[in-house]
């Protein structure tokens, strides 16, 4: 090491040295080089061609919630790998790798804070995290979740972002679809709103289960929102399918959807439906009634 590499290395102000690996992101879709700093700056969408990317829990809710305030709610804690499941790599050393690289304990996270200064129950599922698959664990937060926003009076805003149901626990995975869905209709009881965000991609069983049951359901732009893929869809009816199907907009021009709003308007977007569809509307409404 030559005497300016180490004078370099014991100054404690100097900055990380800043390299192509962190400086540039390419985007998926247009493949532009675009400076890191300024795509985060931009929420995570591309300058050129805005493509919304993926982003995970952490910052879902900075970018959602009131300042980025909100209390991350504890994942509920249920049997792991109930089938010891095992194919080219044992089930438990998935959820390892899944765990160690985004730092959540399973695909779904919930959150307790304010959206326009209204309070809100929000949950994100990671698709960083096994393709955002929904398991035992999902389902679990997704109750909890539920159970949460009643015990608090408040919506349960959903962002969904999944493959669909988890393969390693079987049919313990796709129980999870009925279970969702009789805790939506215990929110529905309690007169509570439930608002999806379907975020890129939304497939198989959770679009066939809670991803398709809000009372509103928003979309990013460009999400892949579908059950079955295009090709398997392809093959089944023997058709070409049209062009940007099982894409938002579409599903928006078919009335499978009610919006698609860009991620710079969600959060204003997301306080006027909580504003307009709260329990304190509905209260007022069976009043008049």
């Amino acid at each position: 090491m030559s005497w300016l590499s180490r004078v370099r290395s014991g100054i404690p102000f100097l900055p990380k040295r800043q390299t192509t690996d962190n400086l540039w992101h390419k985007c998926r879709k247009c493949e532009s080089m675009v400076f890191t700093k300024e795509w985060e700056e931009n929420l995570f969408v591309c300058p050129r061609c805005d493509h919304h990317d993926r982003i995970g829990p952490k910052e879902r809710f900075e970018q959602v919630f009131d300042k980025g305030h909100h209390e991350t709610l504890p994942s509920p804690e249920v049997k792991e790998d109930p089938l010891r499941f095992r194919d080219t790599k044992r089930y438990t050393d998935r959820l390892k790798a899944a765990r160690s690289s985004t730092e959540e304990k399973d695909a779904l996270i919930n959150a307790r804070g304010k959206i326009g200064g209204k309070a809100a129950i929000v949950g994100v599922q990671d698709f960083a995290f096994m393709g955002g698959s929904m398991g035992v664990a999902v389902g679990a937060a997704f109750v909890a979740g539920v159970r949460a926003a009643i015990a608090d009076k408040a919506p349960f805003v959903l962002f969904t972002a999944a493959g669909g149901a988890r393969m390693q626990e079987g049919i313990l995975s796709l129980m999870q679809m009925p279970r969702t869905t009789v805790a939506l209709a215990e929110l529905r009881e309690a007169g509570l709103p439930y608002i999806v965000v379907l975020t890129d991609p939304t497939t198989g069983g959770v679009t066939a289960s809670y991803a398709m049951l809000g009372d509103v359901q928003v979309a990013e732009p460009g999400a892949l929102i579908g059950f079955a893929g295009a090709r398997v869809i392809e093959q089944t009816i023997r058709e070409k399918l049209p062009e940007g199907f099982q894409r938002a907009e579409y599903l928006l021009e078919h009335g499978i959807i009610d919006m698609v709003v860009r991620r710079h308007d969600l959060k204003d977007q997301l306080a006027n439906l909580i504003d307009y569809l709260g329990p304190d509307k509905n209260k007022a409404g069976k009043k008049a009634a």
